[in-house]
């Protein structure tokens, strides 16, 4: 019997290869979204303690309770809306498992489901896999009045069939930086009421909001709240990516559909790791000082491609920024960022990687992706590289 593919339009991933190639040349990759640097001592030590103490086993299935409740009293403090501990909050692993589990949980055979341009490479898949269908809606690209992209609401309105089950959103933005505003509430509030359709939020970056903003979950809007999966990520907040673990909130109905996938895909997450989360959760200025910190390196990656060819975009928030680099070559994006890694040793991601055609003209803006989630030496090595050519 031959072998079938259930993703056969799906193979390695930019990510990768661009990672391997850093490798293979000995660049310094900034283009992956994880830090270079160690999480804080305090963090590892709980999880020693936690171990020590015998957390060890299986854990609940949706997550354990002190770590559920502690997600609850940092939503209700930062957002205002307070979810049930027990029966809207589950402890996923990673942001990945928590977006996988609620499409698929929402989604079915003949749905569509939008997705706004550009995206990150996971829900397409999923709602393929789902046997639903993607509706890729464009953001429009930066020009020469608006240095950075932007949502046309319209078109997400206009996207809206009798079909439509859901729309995605991810915000703070990867990868182009930007974030929701309030008047983004207001109109997303109007679409639910009028049409009715779920939101899955992917808010993995809800910490690394900057110049003083504050990040608009989806949570701050009863109506939104009502009709949202809300999705973030311990990794990104505390700096431990590879650990895996994240969660969902949503209300009690979505949150069952979830489980009865989640139980059976990891069943649940590993032990220690929530322990020493809800311990360290318990001290809020762990992710409130989030924000500063990546700001000081978002403002010295920017300032240091600023004294190069390339023109650096100012992020709202996320661990990247772009940069504008028509003004160093006319390649396309992917043949430019795998040129600047292996010519002159600094891995970007090409932003044309977040479109669904990536070789189309459509996703070629001449734009990069960096991401300064790293050590102030690493940074301050690949701006000298550039500032050579």
């Amino acid at each position: 019997m031959e072998l079938r593919s259930r993703m056969p339009g799906v193979g390695t991933t930019i990510f990768t290869v661009m990672s391997q190639l850093a490798t293979e040349h000995g660049a310094i990759n900034l283009g992956q979204g994880f830090p270079d640097f160690d999480p804080d001592p305090a963090l590892l030590d709980e999880v020693c303690k936690a171990m020590k103490q015998g957390h060890n086993q299986y854990p609940p299935m949706p997550g354990i309770p002190i770590l559920r409740e502690a997600i609850q009293n940092k939503v209700k403090t930062l957002y205002g809306h307070e979810y049930d501990a027990n029966s809207e909050i589950t402890v996923t692993a990673g942001a990945s498992e928590a977006l996988m589990m609620s499409i698929l949980a929402l989604v079915h055979p003949g749905d569509e489901v939008i997705v706004i341009e550009p995206f990150y490479d996971l829900y397409n898949p999923v709602i393929t896999l789902a046997g639903a269908s993607p509706v890729i809606v464009p953001m429009l690209a930066p020009d020469s009045t608006h240095p950075s992209y932007r949502v046309d609401w319209q078109r997400v309105r206009d996207a809206i069939t009798s079909r439509t089950r859901a729309l995605i959103l991810n915000f703070p933005h990867n990868p182009t930086g930007i974030n929701l505003e309030s008047n983004d509430l207001d109109v997303l509030e109007q679409i639910v009421e009028e049409t009715g359709i779920f939101l899955i939020s992917d808010e993995v970056y809800e910490h690394v909001v900057f110049d003083g903003h504050q990040h608009q979950s989806l949570s701050r809007r009863e109506r939104l709240a009502a009709r949202s999966v809300v999705i973030s990520s311990f990794g990104k907040t505390y700096h431990v990516t590879g650990w895996k673990v994240g969660y969902c909130c949503a209300p009690a109905a979505l949150t069952a559909e979830i489980r009865k996938l989640h139980q059976f895909n990891v069943f649940t997450v590993v032990s220690p790791m929530q322990y020493a989360l809800a311990r360290y959760m318990a001290e809020p200025r762990h992710h409130l000082e989030l924000a500063g910190f990546y700001q000081t390196k978002r403002d010295r990656l920017f300032d240091g491609l600023a004294t190069t060819r390339f023109k650096p975009v100012k992020s709202a928030g996320t661990f990247f920024l772009l940069a504008d680099y028509s003004g160093i070559s006319d390649l396309p994006e992917s043949e430019f960022s795998k040129w600047l890694t292996t010519e002159h040793g600094v891995g970007v991601i090409p932003v044309s990687a977040f479109y669904r055609d990536p070789n189309s003209r459509q996703a070629n803006h001449g734009l990069v992706r960096f991401c300064f989630a790293k050590q102030d030496a690493t940074l301050d090595t690949a701006i000298e590289r550039l500032q050579k050519f």
